[in-house]
């Protein structure tokens, strides 16, 4: 780039416009909502409640980048006892344990009736073929 183009950029440090008025094509990214687990929320009330001198919180909220509202809205999440406001929570319909345990049985049903009518095809079969052959043996008489 020549010393005489001049080139605007925008907050992001990305050229935003050049002497042609041609804006950059490049989308910027939405920011995302940050999302805060059990444990982080946790571990910062517990900082906060052992600090003792003046600006120690406030250092601990610019460290983390945190507004003490959040830290207000803990607080008083954890004074009620709703831990479980704090805890990840699965979305969607409750799966019910002995639904699932009933399908799991179902299908071990189905899958050893089919060995049971493979394995009774097969001594049918060696029956058969026995008979044909001329082999009889005393379990074989006794079934005829």
């Amino acid at each position: 780039m020549s010393h005489d183009e001049t080139v605007r950029l925008n907050l992001n440090g990305r050229q935003a416009a050049d002497t042609t008025g041609q804006r950059d094509p490049e989308v910027v990214p939405k920011a995302e909502r940050r999302r805060y687990t059990t444990e982080y929320k946790l571990r910062i009330l517990a900082e906060a409640d052992v600090s003792t001198q003046p600006g120690q919180i406030g250092a601990l909220l610019r460290r983390e980048g945190l507004y003490h509202s959040l830290l207000d809205k803990w607080r008083k999440q954890r004074r009620e006892g709703t831990l479980q406001a704090l805890a990840a929570h699965r979305r969607g319909p409750k799966v019910d344990p002995l639904a699932v345990e009933n399908a799991r049985l179902r299908r071990e049903n189905e899958r050893l009736q089919k060995r049971v009518q493979r394995a009774e095809t097969i001594i049918e079969v060696q029956k058969k073929l026995s008979l044909l052959l001329g082999l009889t043996t005393d379990a074989t008489e006794n079934d005829a």
